[in-house]
């Protein structure tokens, strides 16, 4: 949602530290996940506990996020940027909060359909989305992974436009989004 009667230049601060928490939560998640199934017990099931809430932690930091982003203005594209640029990164970031969504939805299906409750950090259980039902943990998993996959590449293609639009086209796209006052 564009807000046409206030332009501003830049992400507000919290849009910054939502924007960059997530991604170092993401790619952490994408990392301890792609390991944690060569740990040895006791360490391994720790490892998956802090792996699911941390997963639900992003639905809801990406809940907050879409909120804030709805009653906040979005700096615009600068007028370089072709319309089908444009397009294709709005298209690219909303693909990116449905697999926010997605991503979290599809461990908690997994888990619950497994038998396994979701702790978030140890304070309570998460409410079973599923009856235990070992296929559908198979297929929930084979979704988790695939979709796991699919949001890495999402990311480093996010990562490498913000780094062309930086170092190639020398525009301001990946200053927006900068920490610091001017956002180097």
């Amino acid at each position: 949602m564009q807000h046409a009667a206030i332009t501003v230049d830049r992400y507000t601060p919290v849009a910054i530290v939502l924007h960059w928490l997530m991604a170092l939560l993401v790619i952490g998640l994408w990392i301890v996940g792609s390991l944690m199934s060569d740990l040895t017990p006791p360490f391994k099931y720790t490892v998956y506990d802090l792996h699911k809430a941390t997963g639900i932690l992003i639905l809801v930091l990406t809940f907050f996020r879409l909120g804030w982003r709805f009653t906040h203005p979005v700096p615009a594209l600068p007028s370089s940027i072709p319309r089908w640029k444009g397009q294709l990164a709005r298209i690219a970031h909303w693909a990116l909060y449905a697999l926010l969504i997605l991503m979290p939805l599809s461990g908690w299906a997994m888990s619950s359909s497994a038998g396994y409750p979701v702790s978030i950090y140890g304070l309570f259980d998460m409410p079973a989305l599923l009856d235990k039902d070992v296929a559908l943990a198979g297929f929930f998993k084979e979704t988790h992974e695939l979709l796991a996959n699919g949001l890495l590449l999402l990311v480093a293609a996010h990562t490498a436009a913000g780094l062309l639009h930086h170092y190639y086209y020398k525009d301001t796209v990946l200053r927006r989004m900068l920490p610091g006052r001017k956002g180097l």
